[in-house]
């Protein structure tokens, strides 16, 4: 399946991230989905006529080869979700982009991956913790995520460089441009020292929704959110929220009571919503980090995978482990769930490389 067809599926209306897993569920792959009918693709339940009738149309080509073509003038990786490059902690998000556009080089499959977040009116001392912080994490050569705004964005990327770690910068826009524009010198900087990542198209304008739909890929993207001042309203607590969702970490910094830019990080501490970190020794603590090893099961698998599996692939893939080879039959009576979800989880675990299919809708433990 060549750029411009995964390109072409993210550009038809009605069609996003948890329909076209339902298609490849159904269909196999991408180059079936392109090949199937009308009335195959009407059998699948959840796909509504008008994004059927899309589909077969072929209206999108024109715009994807478009797309295409400005990738390449500007050598813009494109990455699929079913891609060995793409972010495999964020792959596990139920709500993960199908394609990714990232322009630089950088690992984001980095064993060890933080997001730093927080106000945009950073203060001098929410700086000075965004610096301590990544200078006592520079000798785990950890990868810094944020989101190019002013304030705590910005110190987060810029004391990342100082210290000699990759960076990440996740754009609520396409390659096209930059926002905030004062930030176009730092994201060229990124790009030689990290990325810029986005899940939007050259030519989508700039619009205040895209911006918290970025928030879920910095969140998905790392190990730990870290959020070092925020008010009691804003981004960096719906990244916060995010995070805990997917079940990853969350920490924040505490502040004084009286001061607006710490009300967000006490409310979080306060709700059992992120741990209490005063310094970056904490922090590693916490991620058992400044152990510096990693923990492999009898059968080889690392647990961090294990564990970056949410709660319906873990019960599925806990009970495959002891039966070895399984029909799908079987596994949807075990499970009581409708093969369609059953369908979707086990794709996920074979994309985790923790799965095979065999012939016969058979799956077995690799």
């Amino acid at each position: 399946m060549n750029a411009i067809e995964k390109i072409a599926l993210t550009k038809i209306k009605g069609i996003g991230p948890k329909t076209t897993r339902l298609l490849l569920a159904y269909c196999g792959s991408l180059e079936e989905i392109f090949r199937s009918t009308k009335k195959e693709l009407s059998l699948i339940p959840g796909i509504h006529k008008s994004s059927i009738d899309l589909l077969l149309s072929k209206s999108y080509l024109d715009d994807a080869e478009w797309e295409f073509r400005f990738v390449e003038e500007n050598a813009i990786d494109v990455l699929w979700f079913e891609d060995a490059a793409y972010p495999n902690r964020l792959r596990h998000c139920e709500d993960s982009p199908l394609l990714l556009y990232k322009k630089g080089n950088c690992d984001l499959n980095n064993s060890k991956i933080v997001s730093i977040v927080g106000t945009r009116n950073a203060t001098h001392y929410g700086r000075k913790l965004t610096e301590e912080l990544i200078a006592e994490l520079r000798h785990l050569g950890v990868l810094v995520v944020s989101g190019l705004a002013i304030g705590i964005d910005h110190a987060a990327h810029r004391s990342a460089m100082q210290c000699g770690l990759e960076t990440t910068a996740v754009l609520g826009h396409g390659l096209d441009k930059i926002y905030p524009y004062q930030h176009a010198d730092m994201a060229r900087e990124i790009c030689t020292r990290g990325c810029l990542l986005t899940e939007y198209a050259s030519g989508t304008k700039l619009d205040k929704t895209n911006f918290p739909m970025r928030n879920r890929i910095v969140a998905g993207l790392s190990d730990v959110t870290v959020v070092v001042e925020a008010a009691n309203r804003g981004g960096a607590l719906i990244t916060a929220d995010i995070a805990n969702s997917y079940n990853r970490d969350v920490c924040a910094f505490p502040g004084a009571v009286d001061w607006p830019y710490s009300q967000g990080c006490n409310e979080l501490i306060r709700s059992n919503k992120a741990h209490l970190i005063n310094n970056g020794q904490q922090l590693l603590q916490l991620m058992s980090w400044d152990e510096d090893r990693e923990a492999v099961t009898s059968t080889g698998i690392q647990l961090p995978l294990i564990m970056e599996l949410d709660a319906d692939e873990e019960f599925v893939y806990r009970y495959m482990k002891d039966s070895q080879e399984v029909g799908i039959d079987d596994l949807a009576a075990y499970c009581q769930w409708p093969q369609s979800k059953l369908a979707i989880i086990l794709l996920q675990l074979e994309m985790s490389g923790l799965i095979r299919a065999l012939p016969g809708k058979i799956y077995t433990i690799i």
